[in-house]
């Protein structure tokens, strides 16, 4: 048993109910280079080809043999493209089906390597440090997969993977084949799910954690089993992505369901939804905001205007359009109000309604408030989630605060201006291979400065990837 004692769980309302509707019927569907980190991608089709499921749509040009696949059987609709012509999104007209297949058998683990890396299937595996997806020439120390989702309206993975529990405990054997280390599984106790891996999977250490956010954090609960040091790796697979790669063992088919969570404040019937990856969330974001009076009417653009569409949970997720595309890696999609507003008074006013880690406001002073449990309160007194940042960047101070919600043995603002400074060798003594950008999602929301934290340590760990550190 890991305890956390760290961190945060914020009490956002809104929370997924119990239910799942069948999405697989959307028709776009995108695969964006933007969601992997470090990628420079070389673009293998134009408009109007025609792909199956599995078909490249572009490559890695540093490591060809690392393929960005098509997720459906179709057309190419639409080539993306940003500033300097950077690739943004490979949109896909969906018109076919996935072909007949049959199980697969490896002969060693480079033969199972080659297989994963023709598929398609290797991207989903990410390699710690860097975040970056797995080299396939290295071997990691050890490979670690979060069997829960801590964050604030995460995706409860033993509702959304009944029935898939044999392709999970089959993609976990298969994972534990990619390394000599120690393969874990983390969950909280008392989950359904830890029972059917410890029942089958022999190969695989399961660990139980309990505590706040960031305890379903991956990079959290490799700090705790394996810490990384220079010069080694770790790899993770997000536990939906596991049981894809069970499913493909199995039928040789490529066929990457999952089920996402879509829920927030401004969600009106947040609930389950079964999808392919990288579908697009139309649909779905216009079914959640329908005028609630009459359902068949749409709400006026005024009102979806003021609506903020994140692809993840609302600390580390991503902003994407109300026709955006799911991310890569993601199973939540987080629907929470504009802040485009400004406070009367602002902090001199008592903020009821506004979540106050550090007591600024008079929330913070409301029996249970910092505990998380808000839903005993009357709805008059419970906070009010947005994007408004309540001020201004300031000067970066030392107040203690993050050392409360950081559940690493690490000096966290140490290294964030070490990071500002961009001072490698220090970063490296205070620990910057153990780090990813979501680790410090907490530390950013309670920061009185303001400060954009998680895109300084991108930038920070990005620059130790090109020096070769």
């Amino acid at each position: 048993m890991i305890k956390i004692k760290k961190g945060l769980d914020l009490p956002l309302t809104g929370a997924a109910g119990c239910r799942v509707s069948d999405a697989r019927s959307i028709v776009s569907y995108a695969v964006k280079p933007t969601d992997y980190v470090g990628l420079v991608p070389r673009l293998m089709v134009v408009e109007g080809d025609e792909v199956s499921a599995g078909d490249v749509l572009f490559c890695d040009k540093n490591d060809e043999r690392i393929r960005f696949v098509s997720p459906v059987g179709g057309v190419v609709k639409a080539v993306v493209r940003g500033e300097k012509r950077k690739l943004l999104a490979v949109v896909v007209k969906r018109q076919t089906g996935n072909g007949m297949s049959s199980p697969l058998s490896f002969d060693n683990v480079d033969d199972l390597k080659q297989k994963m890396l023709h598929s398609g299937l290797w991207t989903l595996l990410r390699q710690r440090p860097f975040g970056i997806v797995a080299n396939p020439d290295t071997t990691p120390k050890a490979i670690v997969v979060s069997g829960f989702d801590s964050a604030p309206l995460g995706c409860d993975y033993d509702f959304a993977l009944q029935g898939r529990e044999d392709d999970l405990c089959r993609g976990l054997e298969t994972l534990s084949m990619l390394t000599e280390g120690t393969t874990y599984i983390c969950f909280r106790p008392g989950q359904r799910l830890a029972q059917s891996v410890l029942s089958h999977c022999g190969k695989v250490n399961v660990q139980y954690v309990e505590g706040p956010h960031p305890a379903g954090n991956v990079g959290t609960q490799i700090a705790q089993l394996c810490p990384i040091n220079k010069g080694e790796s770790v790899w993770t697979m997000n536990i939906q992505d596991v049981t894809v790669l069970g499913h493909w063992v199995a039928t040789g088919q490529y066929c990457p369901e999952r089920v996402i969570a879509v829920a927030g404040p401004l969600a009106k019937n947040p609930h389950y939804y079964q999808i392919i990856a990288g579908a697009c969330v139309e649909e779905i974001v216009r079914a959640q905001v329908l005028n609630v009076d009459y359902p068949a009417l749409e709400c006026s653009k005024e009102s979806m205007q003021s609506i903020r569409v994140i692809s993840g949970n609302v600390l580390s997720g991503t902003r994407i359009a109300q026709d955006g595309f799911v991310g890569a890696y993601d199973s939540l999609v987080s629907m929470i109000p504009e802040g485009d507003y400004y406070d009367f008074m602002g902090w001199l006013m008592p903020g009821l309604k506004k979540h106050s880690f550090s007591r600024t406001f008079a929330s913070g002073f409301i029996p249970n408030c910092m505990s998380g449990l808000f839903k005993v309160l009357p709805e008059e007194l419970q906070p009010r989630f947005d994007t408004n940042t309540h001020g201004g960047v300031r000067p970066l101070v030392f107040t203690g605060d993050f050392e409360k919600v950081f559940p690493f043995d690490i000096y966290p603002l140490q290294l964030l201006k070490a990071c500002i400074v961009g001072d490698l060798e220090l970063m490296e003594k205070l620990g910057i291979y153990e780090v990813e950008p979501e680790d410090f999602a907490l530390c950013e929301y309670i920061d009185p400065s303001k400060t954009d934290i998680q895109p300084i340590i991108r930038e920070a760990l990005e620059k130790l990837r090109k020096e070769g550190m």
